[in-house]
């Protein structure tokens, strides 16, 4: 595992300080999908008094994302995800987002 982390291209501040945070964020929303849908579901009920309301959903909500943001193994996954795609743009041109796209079926 050693040699690859040699061969690792460069990361801009950018990348390691917004881009890869995120990334992390995106996922760490995915990973706590029942607290953000619990959060969601109390908003909608609550309307104007979804401050006072749902406090315990937003705590939750928010210990869930904080564990994840804070986890240097989670950092390390992004991290090596968004290298892989920073390459393979690099190879192709294409972005992440235009390739995960479905193709027209007819042309």
């Amino acid at each position: 595992m050693e040699a690859a982390k040699a061969e690792e291209p460069f990361l801009r501040h950018v990348e390691t300080d917004v881009l890869i945070p995120k990334l992390m964020r995106e996922k760490a929303k995915e990973r706590c999908v029942e607290k953000v849908e619990a959060f969601n579901h109390c908003c909608k009920e609550s309307g104007f008094f979804m401050v006072f309301k749902c406090r315990e959903q937003n705590a939750a909500l928010k210990e869930c994302l904080t564990t994840h943001y804070k986890d240097p193994i989670f950092f390390e996954e992004c991290k090596q995800e968004y290298i892989r795609e920073k390459l393979e743009f690099e190879r192709t041109g294409v972005p992440t987002k235009n390739r995960k796209q479905k193709l027209p079926t007819s042309m």
